[in-house]
């Protein structure tokens, strides 16, 4: 039964290891209210962490104000990479001078704060109500990093076309067409020479 212990201790240590953790300014509790429920006037003076990617970051005299396109968190609170799934839009502001060359367009953000009113803005010709916050923390996350899986010029002549590395199931590739629609990649070596007699 001895023998176990170590190796229990172990598999909870690598566990608890891999395990995502929040950075500790936006950790707390938080009231689960959407920007959807809050553009409709709900819950005002909660407390909410959201965030998404940077739309536009406008500083004012006292203030900078951060237009942000709202997305999902992940369990590290941080904004979830899928445009696809934005659950609206909505402004934190903040005391203090925020630099918009360096809180650009595309940066994702996870703020914290109240929700204190909305303020209305045009997109395109729509006047857009965008719920706001009153922020305690602005977090702006690192530049997401895009990983090659494999290295420059890589071939595996053991998968056929449309299920080698980046394919999609059922043979769709990853934006979305058939395999048939894209090209194999064929790697042409030079032939050896031949051997003297």
């Amino acid at each position: 039964m001895s023998m176990y212990k170590p190796l229990a201790v172990a598999a909870a240590t690598l566990a608890l290891g891999a395990c995502a953790t929040v950075p500790q300014p936006l950790q707390g509790q938080f009231n689960d209210v959407t920007t959807v429920s809050a553009q409709q006037g709900g819950a005002p003076g909660a407390k909410v962490r959201w965030g998404g990617e940077i739309i536009k970051t406008e500083p004012g005299p006292q203030q900078t104000c951060f237009f942000v396109l709202s997305q999902p968190l992940d369990d590290e609170a941080r904004p979830t990479a899928s445009k696809s799934e934005s659950q609206g839009r909505f402004v934190a502001c903040r005391d203090g001078f925020y630099d918009p060359e360096v809180f650009t367009r595309g940066r994702e953000i996870t703020v914290t704060g109240t929700l204190h009113g909305a303020v209305s803005q045009k997109v395109g010709d729509f006047d857009y109500a965008y719920p706001r916050v009153e922020a305690d923390v602005v977090y702006l996350w690192p530049k997401r990093v895009p990983i090659n899986r494999y290295p420059p010029g890589f071939y595996d002549p053991f998968w056929g076309p449309g299920w080698g590395p980046g394919w999609g199931p059922y043979g769709y590739g990853p934006w979305g067409d058939p395999f048939w629609y894209r090209p194999r990649t064929v790697i042409i070596r030079p032939a050896p020479p031949p051997r003297a007699r």
